[in-house]
């Protein structure tokens, strides 16, 4: 019991020997400390300061102000807070804090976030993921703001943005807006690919670029769009709309700086002046007006409600000209009824004036529903409405044909009004067989109406063959007449009153009696196998066609014929025979009788037979004596001077003109220095 005290003091002694000694100073020579050091701040340094920082897929921490680990809750995510930086080769991540997994080169970046390559590329957002496996970033803003993507003068805005490290490339899937210095893009999904400024755009895309007083806009669901060169990519339909026009096409390229298209899989060119070009392959200059098309090329001008079409051609929207071959067609369907017209060549042009001019070159055929026609060159002038036709034109009307040196055919309200042939020229009609009227001069005019021939006016060695039909319906007879004017008038499509003056000559023939060669003129050729029968049968292109160039039918070209386009305006004027007409000299629907006649003045029925119509050959002879007056009418003697006995063949009968059927009571009324022609009517006209 007496050790306890002992061993106590033992116990203190051992607990207070160590701070006892601790208290002992020091060697003398080693200096005390002045101060007691001063705590350091805490900075995280990189932990591999050395290391590579283009190593391919590896994140970097560069710089933080705190740097936090949780084993138990984050195993290998670090917390960084406070001027973060990461790098990855040469782009630089900042944001506000962090959480970085180094094994997997993984982060999530929150506030004030950015990322920065060189110079020239900036994206800007509230959040960053980046997984470091599949080295995709994505990026999103919190609401009323937006992501943006800055690449020189390029900005690119959207709520949710992805940058594929690897591929260099930034997209987007719920809508984001392009802008350069001249345009805004606008789509649902996009694709940016900063180092070579080219732009991919989906669904819903909406290109707009201002300008001065106009505004291009292109509507789209695929687009590609190269934001140096601002051309655009057409990769399917596209509606390009600006002050000028429209441009619908499905593949090509646009470049909205210089306002050029190349455009291909069938593309149309809307112009401000209502035309349309539409080609397989179109080029196409807006500022220049100038369209250009390969293949199929149509020219639709809405205004004058025509079109031209081949495999190439162009248009001009500033002078309003065009120009087409290959196949060239144009068309002309302001009427119910549309022109066909077919060259090798078709050029239309604007005169100072403001006049169209249309010109077709070479193995020119066209066709109407009314009228036909063929010749080598044709000319259209909108001032005068009339088509001249140059070199060896023929045109068909009904049964009619009609050929010259040169036609010209005036168009009223689309529908033929008339046709003249000023450097002479023929009409010819098939009556049957081998026979056909024919009639020849050196100025001939006629006068359509609803596309029949109403009126036919010539002057200038007037010259006509005629076939009259007998009451059987058949033909034995032609008759043959030379005067200077002629004026007849028709009726479904046959003569109902002629006229010739001032003096006229003149034979009937039996058919028997004639040579095939007297039934037609020195210039009558029939071209009916030329003659295009359908729209398609104008690119036929006859091999008698080549025939008709070295053809001579009638007198020789004045050169002046071919300088009088645009010149020829309104109607051509007939002269009026030196006598009255005598269906005017009537009462509406009263005969021409001996008591009617007696009315008239007295040169009307002075008869000057001898000096109109001589006997030729084996042709009739009329004399003074053969033309009387009765109250019955115009009587002419039953008894007529019979053909001589040379052209009269052995086996014919005494009297042939008997028996031939020769009435002249239906086809010659005789009035001064005149020949009237009526068919099927007594003498009245």
């Amino acid at each position: 019991m007496k050790k306890s005290p002992i061993l106590a003091l033992l116990a203190v002694a051992f607990i207070t020997l160590p701070a006892m000694l601790a208290q002992v100073p020091a060697d003398k020579d080693t200096p005390a400390p002045k101060s007691a050091p001063q705590p350091r701040k805490s900075v995280i340094r990189p932990t591999i300061p050395t290391a590579d920082r283009h190593e391919p897929g590896k994140v970097f921490l560069e710089r933080a102000d705190r740097l936090m680990f949780d084993q138990a809750r984050d195993s290998g995510v670090q917390i960084v807070v406070g001027n973060v930086l990461f790098r990855k080769g040469d782009m630089f991540m900042y944001c506000d804090s962090a959480r970085f997994n180094e094994s997997t080169s993984s982060l999530d970046a929150y506030l004030n976030v950015h990322m920065e390559q060189g110079d020239t590329l900036f994206v800007y957002g509230d959040e960053l993921y980046y997984d470091g496996i599949q080295e995709l970033a994505e990026l999103r803003s919190y609401p009323g703001n937006r992501v943006r993507l800055i690449n020189r003068d390029v900005s690119l805005t959207t709520d949710v943005f992805f940058y594929d490290m690897a591929a260099e490339v930034g997209y987007y899937e719920t809508g984001g807006t392009l802008t350069d210095k001249q345009n805004t893009l606008r789509s649902l999904q996009g694709f940016y690919y900063p180092s070579t400024k080219d732009a991919f755009f989906y669904l819903n895309v909406d290109l707009e670029g201002p300008r001065e007083n106009d505004t291009l806009r292109m509507y789209t669901d695929s687009l590609t769009y190269n934001t140096a060169t601002r051309i655009a990519q057409l990769m399917c339909p596209t509606l390009i709309v600006n002050k000028d026009g429209e441009i619908n096409s499905s593949s090509g390229f646009y470049d909205t700086n210089l306002g050029l298209a190349d455009l291909y899989n069938r593309s149309r060119v809307h112009t401000r002046r209502g035309n349309y070009l539409t080609g397989d392959t179109l080029f196409y200059d807006r500022e220049k007006g100038f369209g250009e098309a390969f293949g199929n090329m149509v020219l639709t001008d809405s205004v004058r409600q025509s079109e031209l079409r081949g495999d190439y051609g162009y248009y001009n929207e500033l002078t309003d000209s065009a120009f087409v071959t290959g196949n060239a067609l144009g068309m002309e369907y302001s009427k119910a009824d549309t022109l066909y017209l077919h060259g090798d060549t078709i050029q239309a042009y604007m005169l100072p004036d403001s006049t169209k001019v249309t010109n077709v070159y070479h193995r020119v055929r066209f066709f109407r529903r009314d009228l036909q026609g063929l010749c080598d060159s044709l000319s259209s002038v909108e001032r005068d409405s009339i088509i001249y036709m140059y070199y060896h034109p023929i045109i068909w009307n009904g049964e009619n044909q009609i050929a010259g040196n040169v036609i010209y055919v005036h168009f009223n309200d689309s529908t033929t009004d008339w046709a003249r042939l000023p450097e002479s020229g023929m009409v010819a009609q098939h009556v049957g067989e081998d026979c056909y009227d024919q009639l020849a001069g050196a100025d001939m005019t006629a006068w359509f109406n609803d596309s029949t021939i109403r009126r036919l006016y010539v002057e200038g060695n007037v010259q006509q063959i005629m076939f009259p039909m007998e009451n059987d319906s058949t033909y034995n007879k032609f008759i043959f007449n030379e005067s200077s004017y002629m004026d007849a008038f028709f009726l479904d499509n046959k003569v109902e009153h002629l006229v010739m003056w001032p003096e006229t000559t003149g034979k009937a023939t039996p058919l028997y009696l004639a040579k095939r060669s007297s039934y037609y003129l020195d210039q009558f050729r029939w071209f009916e196998p030329l003659r295009p029968m359908s729209p398609d049968e104008i690119f036929d292109y006859p091999p008698e066609m080549d025939g008709l160039k070295g053809m001579q039918f009638f007198s020789k070209v004045n050169p002046e014929a071919y300088t009088v386009r645009g010149t020829v305006l309104g109607k051509p004027k007939p002269q009026q025979p030196p006598t009255p007409d005598p269906r005017n000299a009537l009462p509406k629907g009263a005969a021409l009788t001996g008591d009617s006649i007696a009315g008239i003045e007295d040169e009307l029925v002075k008869p000057h037979v001898a000096d109109s119509l001589e006997r030729i050959d084996d042709s009739l002879r009329l004399t003074t004596d053969s033309l009387a007056v009765s109250p019955s009418g115009v009587e002419i003697p039953e008894t007529i001077d019979e053909p001589d006995a040379a052209d009269t063949p052995a086996e014919a009968p005494d009297s042939p003109v008997e028996e031939s059927g020769v009435d002249l009571r239906d086809e010659l009324c005789l009035l001064p220095d005149r020949i009237s022609l009526n068919r099927g009517k007594e003498v009245a006209a």
